[in-house]
């Protein structure tokens, strides 16, 4: 019975841990340098689904804030072979950060619809990321 408590009240503390580092990393000033998605921005798109990342429910539809970020992603990657480039190596680096939450991760996509052109995978090379669906 104490470690269900337990096992909640981590989740919790992890859950705000988790939100306080995405708001440090969204307060970048710029959003694009060289005309290069930042990870601070792909950070602050991928916040909108943070309570699905960090407890896996409940699940993202199309519609809801968290997709409608995931879409917003899916247009900026869809300006430049670079920015699709950009956006998967700053969620390839979100989902080594946040191993424990990979895979809700690399779902978003796939519940909110779309394709962002790459696999969500720890094995994906973002630099043979191509312009596929530009």
């Amino acid at each position: 019975m104490g470690m269900g408590r337990e096992k909640k009240g981590v989740r919790r503390v992890m859950g705000i841990i988790l939100m306080v580092l995405i708001n440090k990393i969204t307060w970048g000033e710029s959003r694009m340098v060289g005309g290069i998605i930042e990870c601070s921005t792909v950070t602050a798109q991928v916040s909108a689904c943070s309570t699905f990342i960090t407890y896996g429910a409940p699940d993202p539809i199309p519609g809801s804030p968290c997709c409608d970020a995931v879409v917003g992603l899916n247009a900026i990657a869809s300006d430049s072979v670079d920015n699709r480039r950009s956006i998967c190596g700053c969620l390839m680096g979100l989902i080594a950060t946040y191993t424990a939450n990979a895979t809700a991760i690399s779902t978003l996509p796939g519940f909110c619809g779309i394709s962002l052109g790459f696999n969500l995978d720890p094995n994906t090379d973002c630099n043979l990321v191509d312009g596929e669906g530009i």
